[in-house]
Formats: structure tokens, C-alpha cells, sequence
């Protein structure tokens, strides 16, 4: 059953945290809690540019976290973090299984750089590409994801989280590269490709790290 927006962005708020990497900051989304210990899925991107030791949660609560490092996701653009808390905060439903198609109306969330309130943008899936681009990249959206929003979660009607925030459109840089090695030929295609914005599926998440999939 489809959620309204109103409905759609509470679950967004719920989910997404901040994620403090040294100085710089990201986003990221509690996806388990486990005898007060929390998980946050996140970018690697985002906890490589320094100590990823903070999460801040939608209350303004900081809390020191850890690198889970058990897990091997074979140079996709994911990471886990944990942290302790006493609070009980909200945790994303996990849409691995579910369907996506061309626009399919979908809502994607995060903290822009330089931006204390959360940013949420509505719009829908462009490209569901036969193979992955190089971090496990495999849906394109049409929502303005800006920077710092990666890690945050991409959900589609129903409130599941089915992707995760990790690339914005127009980059400064070409990063269109398929995990095989190989490039977008076509024009038109390239173009589309360069216009969405793009996220790494949870089923990809699903399949590598099975046990933090409730």
C-alpha cells in the first residue's frame, strides 16, 4: 500500500542520521538495533575522509561508533557503523526483495554539506542499467541529491529503504565506469546516466551482508 509524502518523509526523518567523519560530515541510515547497539548503513566514501567516530541522531544526540570491518563488500561504495544508545530510535524497513521499475515514484533523504536540517527530495527511478557501475552503482533517480546526502536512504512508495544515496548527477568528474571495465557508448545513453542521480541497491547489501538483514 502506498504511503503519502507526509507519512513518507516521518519515516525518512526517523531513519537518517548524520555521520561526522573527522571534520567532514555525511549521512547515513539506522538499519538494526541489537540489545541497544545500533547499526548505520553508510557510503565508504563518506568514512574515508577521516575517523568516523560520531553519529548524530534526529534528536541531536551524538554518540561515538565503529567501523564494523567483518564484513567484505567487495568494492561496493557500503559501510557499517555501530553505536551504543539507550534511545529507542526508529530502524528501516529493508526493501531487498522488493520490485523496482522505470519511474516508479521514490523519495531519497540526507544532510547536505553546510545544512543542519534534513533534505528530502521526491522524485522517481530513470535507469535500472543490466550491470553495475564501479562501488556497486545500479539505480539512477531523478531526486536532487546534493553533497553530503550520500548514505542517506532512497525509499519508494510503500516507506522500504531500497537503495542508498551515493553519487549526485552532473559530477565534476567521469565516474561512469561498469564494474567489467568497460564504458557507456552511447550518447543518449551517457547523457541519461550523467543526468540522474545514482545508488547502490539494498539487495546488493543484502547479498553481502546477510546478517545485518533483519
Amino acid at each position: 500500500m502506498a504511503l503519502s509524502q507526509e507519512e513518507l518523509h516521518q519515516i525518512a526523518e526517523s531513519i537518517t542520521v548524520k555521520v561526522w567523519a573527522g571534520d567532514a560530515r555525511g549521512s547515513g541510515t539506522l538499519i538494526m538495533k541489537e540489545s541497544g547497539r545500533y547499526t548505520v548503513l553508510t557510503n565508504d566514501h563518506v568514512i574515508a575522509v577521516g575517523s568516523p567516530d560520531r553519529i548524530e541522531t534526529n534528536d541531536g544526540k551524538i554518540y561515538p561508533a565503529t567501523v564494523v570491518e567483518k564484513v567484505d563488500f567487495q568494492g561496493k561504495d557500503l559501510a557499517l557503523l555501530q553505536f551504543s544508545a539507550e534511545a529507542d530510535y526508529s530502524i528501516a524497513s529493508l526493501g531487498h526483495g522488493d520490485r523496482m521499475f522505470p519511474k516508479q515514484q521514490v523519495v531519497a533523504a540526507g544532510f547536505p554539506y553546510q545544512q543542519e536540517e534534513l533534505v528530502l527530495s521526491e522524485g522517481s527511478i530513470t535507469l535500472l542499467p543490466d550491470k553495475a557501475f564501479e562501488g556497486g552503482y545500479r539505480i539512477g533517480y531523478s531526486n536532487d541529491i546534493q553533497k553530503g546526502m550520500s548514505g542517506g536512504p532512497v525509499l519508494n512508495g510503500a516507506g522500504k529503504m531500497i537503495a542508498i544515496n551515493g553519487m549526485h548527477a552532473y559530477p565534476f568528474f567521469d565516474p561512469y565506469v561498469y564494474e567489467d571495465g568497460t564504458r557507456p557508448e552511447d550518447k543518449l545513453e551517457r547523457q541519461n546516466i550523467r543526468s540522474s542521480s545514482w545508488g547502490v541497491p539494498i539487495a546488493t547489501f543484502a547479498q553481502l551482508a546477510s546478517d545485518f538483514v533483519p
